[in-house]
């Protein structure tokens, strides 16, 4: 499985492809950033977001792509940058019809380090481990966006195998009672 990781941001929006599958190596494809100009209007901003992330889906063609999700911050504006990167990944995927999902912070964490209260530190010294890289990987928002992509391929397989079981197993849904269009001939009562 491929993974292409998004640590979504305005100014350095984190990037990183890992190929692995549980209980296997992983092997890091490539990692990076894409930069905006902070003093830039967030239009232009956005869509510079939009062809890097673009150039790395063409360049890596990712089996799924697995963002932060966004979680709220007590510095609202820098939320929102984040979450308008976040919906930026979502759509490039989303339009080649590859799978998103959603990583929260901590269950990252959990995944990469064992602990979901981890800091950027551990995080990135456990990446560097876990994808036997000689240097860790600069700046962090590179480094999230890896740890998101381990998370995806350690977490996300096996839920993906559950759900997809589960879907199996269940018994066949009823038809969804739906409301009928049809009308009544005139002077009919109901």
């Amino acid at each position: 499985m491929r993974v292409l990781g998004v640590d979504p941001g305005l100014t350095r929006c984190g990037i990183g492809v890992v190929d692995g599958a549980p209980g296997r190596p992983l092997r890091m494809v490539g990692v990076g950033v894409v930069r905006t100009p902070a003093d830039a209007e967030i239009g232009p901003r956005l869509l510079l977001v939009e062809q890097g992330i673009e150039s790395w889906l063409d360049e890596h063609r990712p089996d799924l792509v697995a963002v932060e999700r966004v979680f709220a911050q007590h510095n609202v504006r820098t939320v929102m940058g984040t979450a308008q990167a976040s919906a930026v990944a979502m759509l490039c995927a989303t339009r080649r019809g590859i799978p998103v999902t959603l990583h929260t912070p901590s269950e990252v964490k959990a995944a990469v380090t064992g602990s979901g209260r981890a800091d950027k530190a551990q995080v990135t010294a456990m990446v560097q481990r876990l994808l036997r890289l000689d240097a860790p990987p600069k700046p962090a928002d590179a480094a999230d966006a890896l740890a998101l992509a381990i998370c995806h391929i350690w977490r996300g397989g096996a839920t993906d195998r559950i759900a997809a079981a589960l879907a199996k197993a269940a018994p066949p849904r009823p038809p969804a009672v739906r409301p009928s269009s049809v009308r009544a001939p005139r002077g009919a009562t109901r």
